[in-house]
């Protein structure tokens, strides 16, 4: 999911002969979701549930011009039970993937996190942002900055195997995950500096697998070698990370926000650690973001069949 229209157009041919993925499309009832669950599925992306108030999706659709033919709508009231169907859904087979319409997120996540008829795993569910940076050499994911407050340890690790996890089903083997914290260097006055070491710890041990880790590392000399050269810092991961693992939520947020308004970023949202990709996107994002989105987690959900993921994605 990029910017720049060879990076984008990289994502969307990775998806090129790849079958469209059932996909369970919780309360679509604004214009924008509509359209992108829509022309997703005419890209050959998805094969869209509409799940919500058959009245008011018609009607939305007559209002922007969207032809509803041969799409499968499910009746539902109102926003909650449109999340509830939804997760059904997937439960019983019919959808692959789950993709966020116009309610708040909380309302679908709280479904997804249900014990008995939600879709939980043993994973901690985590969000990732996938993010086009035009002063960045490459695809750029920052987790977690939309589901977890102040993630502990253990939550970063499920955190990070879930970016893994992704960033391998995209084509990368071998990620390279910078740890960020406000220093590069470890102190006892800041927890995410030793968690940050913890977590480099638990790699080289084998309790998370698939990636290069490096931490704790500030901003600077995470994203920039030349930066790191200066600090003294040896290291595969600075100036190259695929990942940023943030700290806490707080601070995910506002750096994926800046890259946005201030650097011109794209990015795509999804939620990992559920039984299936969530399709995470913001009530203000482009149609453009949600196709990205959803193009990520038909490659995940491709990745899954093929068994290139963990059950537990």
């Amino acid at each position: 999911m990029t910017a720049t229209p060879d990076k984008y157009s990289a994502l969307l041919a990775r998806c090129a002969g790849l079958a469209p993925v059932p996909t369970a499309v919780a309360h679509p009832c604004d214009v924008s979701s509509l359209t992108g669950a829509l022309d997703a599925a005419r890209l050959g992306l998805i094969e869209p549930i509409l799940v919500g108030p058959e009245a008011k999706i018609r009607a939305v659709a007559a209002e922007a011009g969207l032809s509803l033919e041969n799409v499968a709508i499910v009746d539902a009231p109102h926003s909650h039970a449109a999340a509830e169907r939804a997760v059904q859904a997937v439960r019983e087979g019919e959808a692959e993937l789950l993709m966020k319409g116009s309610l708040h997120s909380d309302e679908l996540l709280h479904e997804v996190a249900r014990g008995a008829s939600g879709l939980r795993t043993e994973r901690r569910l985590s969000h990732v942002f996938a993010m086009d940076v035009p002063a960045y050499h490459k695809p750029l994911f920052i987790t977690d900055a939309a589901v977890n407050i102040f993630p502990k340890l253990e939550d970063k690790a499920d955190i990070v195997r879930n970016a893994i996890d992704l960033v391998q089903a995209l084509g990368i083997a071998a990620p390279k995950v910078a740890i960020l914290a406000a220093v590069e260097t470890v102190s006892e006055k800041m927890p995410s500096t030793i968690e940050a070491a913890a977590l480099c710890k638990m790699a080289e041990r084998g309790q998370i697998k698939g990636g290069l880790l490096d931490g704790p590392l500030a901003f600077d000399n995470a994203i920039n070698a030349e930066a790191a050269r200066i600090k003294g810092i040896t290291s595969q991961v600075a100036g190259d990370p695929d990942i940023l693992l943030v700290p806490d939520l707080e601070a995910g947020n506002m750096l994926a926000k800046q890259l946005t308004f201030l650097a011109g970023a794209e990015s795509a949202g999804i939620v990992l650690g559920a039984r299936v990709p969530v399709i995470l996107t913001s009530r203000a994002d482009t149609v453009r973001a949600r196709i990205g989105s959803c193009a990520i987690a038909v490659l995940l959900a491709h990745a899954r069949r093929t068994r290139m993921t963990p059950e537990a994605l």
